[in-house]
Order: structure tokens, then C-alpha cells, then sequence
């Protein structure tokens, strides 16, 4: 519950800087390389890639904790012509989304969470997707020496997914002095 009054505050005063407006360059030579299917966009926010993703035919399911985030996404897409499933909702308790989908991109939002709910997200990330699907995860990383819970380490994601999940790709980077990495999972079959 706190979490979500300290996202829905950040939105109310649009002090969101993970909120570019921009499709990272990732997301783009996935959709550039994969055809179409159905994709789940985990924490959302405005919506900016639930839209590029629409727009590139995916049909896309849509998830945030914050109402505002959702509202704007909406409006958005609704501005765009476009056609969303939208949803605020805590991504560690959803139900009745549409599974199983081809693909589900996660920027930003794992590294956010307790471990606790990184372990429900987890499991219900391997009945949501297909095999032979992909999971694509920017995650924030805590540096190795370090003791505190949030965010993850690069170990901790790549053993809570394992063995459903097989690491395709890691790639590593900074943003805002924090380490960070891309993951590009595949779930197995």
C-alpha cells in the first residue's frame, strides 16, 4: 500500500524520470526480429511501450500499480487510435490476464519489488508465458558487496528464474551511478 501512494504521488506531481517517452533500443530490435503475438507490458507506466508495441501489431496487455500512470496510458493510447488492454493492478497478484503470451517486458518494475513479491512475480511469470517465449528484464543491480535486499543482483535473478527461463543475453551498463543490465530470457519448452 505505501508503495503504491509513493508511485501514484510521483506521478501526481510528474516527477517520473524512468518515464522517457522513448522505446528503449532493446525492445525495438526485438520487435525488429520477432513477428507479432501477444505481449504483457509488467509496470506499465505511462504506456509508451504498450503503444509502440501495439503499433507494431502486438497485442498487448498492460500493467501498473499506479491508477494515474494508467489513466494517462489510456489516454494515450486512445489519442493514438489504439486499442490496450490497460489494468492497474499489483504485478505479483494478477489474475485472469490472457495467458499465455509470446512475450513480457519488464522495465523497471522487478527491481522495485521485496524479495518476497520478486519470488510470486517469478512464479507466475513461468504460467504466463509459452515456451519458446521471450522475457525481456531491465533490472537495476546491487553491486555483489552489497547487503541490502533492493534491488537484485545479477545472481539472484538469473537462480529465482532458472530452470524455466534460460538467459540468453546480459547486458550490462549504469544509469543514475546504479548498475544496470538487460536480460533476455527464453522460456524453455
Amino acid at each position: 500500500m505505501i508503495r503504491q501512494i509513493l508511485f501514484e504521488l510521483w506521478y501526481l506531481i510528474r516527477r517520473t524520470p524512468w518515464d522517457s517517452g522513448i522505446s528503449p533500443p532493446e525492445l525495438m530490435a526485438f520487435l525488429d526480429s520477432h513477428p507479432p503475438g501477444r505481449a504483457l507490458d509488467l509496470g506499465c507506466g505511462t504506456g509508451t511501450n504498450a503503444i509502440t508495441m501495439t503499433k507494431r501489431g502486438w497485442q498487448v496487455v498492460a500493467v501498473d500499480l499506479s491508477i494515474l500512470a494508467i489513466r494517462r496510458a489510456s489516454r494515450k493510447a486512445r489519442k493514438a487510435g489504439l486499442s490496450i488492454d490497460f489494468r492497474q493492478d499489483n504485478v505479483t497478484a494478477l489474475q485472469d490476464i490472457g495467458a499465455p503470451f509470446d512475450l513480457a517486458l519488464d522495465i523497471g518494475c522487478f527491481h522495485s519489488l521485496p524479495q518476497t513479491a520478486r519470488v510470486r512475480y517469478a512464479a507466475n511469470l513461468k504460467r504466463w508465458l509459452k515456451a519458446g517465449s521471450t522475457y525481456l528484464l531491465y533490472s537495476w543491480l546491487r553491486d555483489e558487496d552489497e547487503s541490502q535486499n533492493n534491488p537484485p543482483n545479477e545472481a539472484d535473478i538469473l537462480g529465482l528464474f532458472s530452470p524455466e527461463f534460460q538467459c540468453r543475453d546480459v547486458a550490462h551498463g549504469k544509469e543514475l551511478k546504479m548498475t544496470s543490465a538487460w536480460f533476455n530470457f527464453q522460456r524453455a519448452t
